[in-house]
């Protein structure tokens, strides 16, 4: 069976909660970020999916953001969508499947095939 790497949209799931990130995306995408490294599984459309890579992408005034292992932190030379739809390539391309969350309709179209996608509300029920 394919392992399954998570590949967040920081900058999307920041987004998704109201809590002020927009005043410190720097301290914002940090803490978010501390908080994947707990997360083991991902429930899509009601099946549960394990875990073998946490990836995150920043971008922006984000990209400074530091992570725990075991993330691996993606900074987007360009813009943040791109940087997945490239990662989610090579996950693919390693013979992984990528588990996107993501609610950016367009970044959905652009995955290949084989990318489960969840939206924001998705990571945050399972992160700790």
């Amino acid at each position: 069976m394919p392992e399954v790497a998570l590949l967040v949209d920081v900058a999307n799931v920041m987004g998704s909660r109201p809590d002020g990130w927009w005043r410190d995306r720097l301290g914002a995408a940090t803490r978010l970020m501390a908080s994947l490294s707990g997360v083991s599984e991902v429930v899509v459309d009601g099946e549960s999916h394990p875990v073998a890579r946490i990836l995150a992408v920043v971008e922006g005034k984000a990209k400074g953001a530091s992570a725990p292992e075991p993330v691996e932190v993606i900074r987007a030379t360009a813009d943040g969508d791109s940087a997945i739809a490239t990662a989610a390539d090579r996950i693919v391309e390693e013979g992984g499947i990528p588990l996107v969350v993501t609610a950016d309709r367009g970044l959905r179209a652009r995955l290949p095939q084989q990318a489960l996608v969840a939206g924001p509300r998705a990571l945050l029920d399972q992160m700790p």
